[in-house]
């Protein structure tokens, strides 16, 4: 297969550029592995979907408002997205930076009279090495100062309502510079009823990274190299997969993140607990040995996250399954309609 094996065509106004008025009322398309067959139904209907020997794994991950903008020495502007926080001592992340001139060594970004950034020089791929001083506590300025990193696709500014809803609401852990987008659709109410009807609830880390947005550059898409993402899959969670594997059940996925983690630390059908840096490409070949279904949004043509959800269910079954939501008039992409690969 190539790249092109992966391309489909969206118009423009089916890209959602806001969130539904209720997360729980995004439309739901369904998708059997077995059979092929397509139908279609609500996210609010999942608790009459899952059966009560289910799984259910959600990414935990919070998104920090990762966008910054901010003045350099000389008077330009420039914009500083940030990507990871590199382990080390001091505030230190590797960023995009977006300025009239390319930064060098040494660049000062003024971002308010206290605080500053500091290009230390080139990190990994396109990223710049970026150290951060005049704050005891980084995370919480960052808070209150940056922008909500809303994905290129959605072209309009960030508003207030971003920060609430391109966050799910069991989000907990801070690091992702992208939602878990499947997971945006599950409002408590709906965890409530998933949990009265038997399904066992359980949780991952995945710091969401810019790799989720990168597009494929080569046509013989094996070459295309992967961004790091750092994960965290408790002991608990490992427990509980292993119970699902006992009775029967299914373990769900809810998002490529959460089946990206679960494949990355596969030791046969479990993953291993602990912490690490995910890199995997799930493209055909792949055999899935953890994830026995998927709950996920409508990802872009000629995408990883395509190539993934192709593997899992078959890559014409998928595109037949993307033309019907095309011709039904789906919402596409992060703010968009989900579906259920069963």
């Amino acid at each position: 297969m190539r790249l092109d094996d992966f391309d489909f065509v969206v118009s423009p106004e089916m890209i959602a550029l806001e969130p539904p008025a209720d997360r729980a009322s995004a439309r739901l398309l369904t998708l059997s592995r077995s059979s092929g067959e397509i139908a279609e139904t609500l996210i609010s209907e999942l608790p009459n979907i899952l059966l009560p020997t289910d799984l259910l794994v959600l990414n935990d991950t919070k998104v920090i408002p990762a966008r910054l903008h901010g003045e350099k020495s000389s008077g330009g502007k420039a914009e500083i997205f940030l990507v990871r926080k590199v382990e080390s001592e001091g505030e230190e992340w590797l960023a995009l930076i977006r300025s009239s001139k390319s930064p060098k060594a040494g660049t000062i970004i003024h971002l308010s009279e206290q605080v500053s950034a500091v290009v230390a020089g080139r990190g990994e791929n396109e990223e710049w090495l970026v150290s951060f001083s005049g704050t005891a506590d980084f995370l919480s300025w960052l808070d209150r100062n940056g922008s909500v990193p809303l994905p290129p696709y959605i072209k309009r500014a960030a508003h207030e309502k971003d920060r609430q809803r391109y966050q799910t609401v069991f989000a907990r852990e801070s690091g992702a510079v992208a939602a878990p987008t499947a997971g945006l659709h599950f409002t408590e109410q709906l965890l409530d009823a998933i949990a009265a009807k038997g399904v066992e609830i359980a949780t991952i880390t995945l710091h969401v990274g810019l790799g989720t947005f990168m597009p494929v550059r080569v046509d013989d898409f094996t070459e295309h190299k992967m961004h790091r993402e750092r994960y965290n899959i408790p002991e608990e969670t490992v427990a509980a997969i292993s119970r699902c594997r006992k009775r029967g059940g299914r373990v769900i996925a809810v998002g490529t993140t959460v089946a990206r983690t679960l494949e990355f630390a596969a030791n046969g059908n479990v993953p291993e607990p602990g912490s690490g840096e995910a890199d995997i490409f799930i493209y055909p070949g792949y055999s899935f040995k953890v994830v026995n279904a998927l709950i996920t949004n409508f990802h872009l043509p000629k995408s990883t996250l395509l190539m993934l959800v192709a593997v899992f269910a078959g890559r014409e079954p998928i595109l037949a399954a993307y033309r019907t939501a095309i011709e039904r008039g789906f919402r596409f992409y992060s703010y968009g309609d989900a579906m259920f690969i069963s």
